[in-house]
């Protein structure tokens, strides 16, 4: 691609060089940046707003009367200050981790009633293109700079002082409209691109999860005589299988209800509910300390091949309803702890574990899950005597281990074609980020005919 006719230094070691004509600034000689104090709670005799929020901006990169935004209350001060107008920039100013700080939105139309909510820093150009502020801030090269500015332990966040520390490119107007104009267009092609890749890799899933349904319900063999199981949801099943309920094929312990004081960032591992994605493990970040062993924990201690479901969450019919949600526990994790609001289901030695894991992975259990859960206390709740009284379908230990090996074999092949895809998506994103990042620094030369 095409590069500026002459380049100077910037004078700042991670931009480099950048274009003649082109300035650097600190960011508050081009905007107005003003971290909001306005939260989501009610207040008596204020009036009544649209609160765009943390979530709001961290999952959408533009901020339109399309989103459902929050009701809140604010102040005439308030209101003043951190209405949203088109072309302003919302950044988060706290996160999790220091890399993922500062994630922008640009503000795409006027707003009369919608506010930059709590956790936000609204920004407010001033002799700067919006259009333009928001690619740089989605910069590998601004966003280096606030993980390094960010402070924490747990949590992370970034002073205003920080943000207005920061080191912006000011090119011509021109200039500033057309790299705009230009990555409106690019990123929405490769977000296009992603998009259809994201959606094969739905298909993958749901076709892992057909693959496992037919094989648990009615076998591996499509010549096999079926008959009826004597169970309205399950319908017919193979010839000589039997229909049991869990409670005569595992045994189970619910949770232990750890103190929060307890938890450490080292030790034996805790699995909690939140811990439990797409029938994984994932994300553990608490831990009792080697130190602090107790008589009643062992009686939590999780093996290769235990069940782990969730007992309260959201409603059942909301999409991936907290409650039931799932894991496997394999040898990394065995050994862990296992926390409240769950609970873990033990295969006996009649059934093969990693038939009963597939069992529990089929639409069909799902659906029983969904139609046993209780409404309690704005909270949908699973029984454990409900769950254990799930009737599955049970055939003899060959086909059992017929069974399980179809589908490890299937999977297998269909996982790799979800790598495949997952590495074309990251590459996808990869490029994305270089290319914003090389245009809002003009390494890239882009002209408004460019972008036509």
């Amino acid at each position: 691609m095409d590069r500026y006719e002459k380049y100077k230094d910037s004078g700042v070691e991670w931009i480099g060089e950048i274009p003649e004509g082109w300035e650097v600034k600190k960011l508050k000689y081009v905007a107005d940046a003003n971290p909001s104090n306005i939260d989501k709670k009610s207040k008596d005799n204020e009036d009544s707003v649209l609160l765009c929020n943390y979530v709001d901006v961290y999952k959408n990169e533009f901020i339109s009367s399309e989103l459902n935004f929050m009701k809140a209350t604010a102040s005439n001060d308030q209101i003043t200050k951190f209405i949203l107008e088109k072309s302003d920039v919302i950044i988060t100013k706290d996160s999790e981790t220091p890399d993922d700080i500062a994630a922008p939105a640009l503000v795409v139309e006027s707003f009369d009633n919608v506010v930059c909510g709590y956790h936000l820093t609204h920004i407010k150009p001033k002799t700067i293109s919006g259009d333009f502020l928001f690619r740089y801030f989605q910069s590998k090269y601004l966003n280096s700079y606030f993980e390094i500015s960010a402070n924490g332990v747990t949590r992370y966040g970034l002073s205003v002082d920080k943000i207005n520390s920061a080191l912006i490119l000011n090119p011509p107007r021109p200039d500033q409209t057309a790299i705009a104009d230009y990555l409106d267009r690019k990123t929405a092609e490769i977000d296009q691109l992603i998009a259809q890749k994201e959606r094969l890799l739905e298909l993958y899933e749901e076709e892992k999860t057909a693959i496992i349904n037919q094989a648990v319900t009615k076998g591996i063999d499509p010549d096999v005589k079926l008959k009826d199981s004597g169970i309205d949801w399950l319908g017919e099943i193979p010839e000589g299988w039997e229909v049991k309920k869990l409670k005569y094929l595992t045994t189970y312990f619910k949770g232990f209800a750890f103190k929060s004081i307890d938890f450490k960032k080292s030790g034996i591992p805790v699995v909690k509910a939140s811990n439990l994605k797409k029938k994984i493990v994932v994300n553990i970040s608490s831990h009792i300390a080697f130190d602090n062993q107790k008589v009643e924990f062992e009686k939590v201690k999780l093996e290769n091949g235990d069940i782990i479901v969730s007992t309260v969450g959201s409603k059942p019919d909301v999409k991936e309803s907290a409650v039931g949600q799932l894991a496997s526990i394999d040898k990394i994790f065995s050994g862990a702890y296992l926390n409240q609001n769950t609970v873990c289901i033990r295969p006996i030695s009649c059934v093969s574990y990693k038939y009963l894991k597939f069992a529990f992975f089929s639409k069909y259990m799902r659906s029983r899950f969904d139609a046993i859960s209780l409404w309690i206390a704005n909270q949908a709740y699973l029984e454990v005597d409900r769950l254990r009284d799930i009737e599955i379908p049970y055939p003899n230990d060959k086909q059992q281990t017929a069974i399980v090996h179809h589908i490890e074999t299937e999977t297998t092949r269909i996982n790799a074609k979800i790598d495949k895809t997952q590495k074309i998506i990251e590459l996808q994103k990869e490029y994305r980020t270089a290319l914003i990042s090389e245009v809002v620094t003009g390494k890239i030369k882009v002209t408004q005919e460019a972008t036509l």
